[in-house]
């Protein structure tokens, strides 16, 4: 695939490369990861950069202990390695890994440092992607911090089932595992079960084989009772 191919199949690349260096527009690979396919480990040397022009991925932070913290879950467009660069670092402090297939535009490191040295543009770009994150990780965090479990996993369940339209489909299934859960919210498995079996007494959710369902009804009682878990 061509840049000029890549921007035809996804128009919101467009504003990315339309100020693009003219030397640079041939020094570049078009990569498509499947799902669960780490794009870089944390650690590793990072010697290149990357745009992801389509598909899901999810940013990890993993520890010595074997225990693994989602940090965000992001969708295209979004960049690879530029927090690294821009803080001039050699090696990367996250894991990404694919969630979905992710086309991803790839340029070298010195070629992208001479890029955002000679294109305002472009840097402005990625400077407010890179200022969103941080706005939302910083607005998100206190409620890790301070809100009780009951909270952080009952309203994670409403945004999932606001997400799968449960107006029209009238209940949700969650297909994640305890695990999945754990890496998500950066709660212990043990505090995930006793905190569902605490919303199952309180009639918010039920288990199928081990997995948590809401019906609508459910959802309506969650979006007023949610409030209750705060205080």
């Amino acid at each position: 695939m061509t840049l000029e191919e890549l921007q035809k199949r996804y128009p919101d690349t467009k504003p990315y490369f339309e100020t693009m260096p003219e030397e640079l527009r041939s020094r570049y690979t078009i990569r498509t990861y499947p799902p669960g396919t780490i794009i870089h480990q944390k650690e590793f040397e990072l010697n290149y950069f990357g745009i992801v022009c389509h598909g899901d991925h999810r940013v990890i932070n993993e520890f010595e202990n074997g225990n693994v913290f989602m940090i965000e879950k992001n969708e295209a467009i979004d960049f690879v390695g530029e927090v690294t660069i821009l803080a001039g670092q050699k090696r990367t402090s996250v894991t990404i890994e694919t969630l979905t297939e992710c086309v991803v535009f790839m340029i070298s490191r010195a070629d992208f440092e001479a890029w955002i040295a000679k294109d305002i543009h472009f840097l402005r770009l990625i400077a407010e992607k890179i200022a969103f994150k941080l706005y939302r990780s910083s607005y998100n965090r206190g409620a890790k911090l301070f809100y009780p479990p009951a909270f952080l996993l009952l309203d994670y369940l409403l945004k999932f089932a606001a997400s799968q339209n449960i107006e029209k489909t009238g209940s949700i299934l969650l297909k994640k595992t305890r695990q999945e859960i754990q890496e998500e919210l950066g709660m212990t498995v043990k505090t995930i079960n006793r905190t569902i079996s605490r919303l199952k007494e309180a009639g918010l959710i039920d288990t199928c084989k081990g997995k948590i369902t809401m019906t609508l009804e459910q959802y309506k009682k969650s979006q007023k009772e949610i409030t209750y878990y705060v205080n």
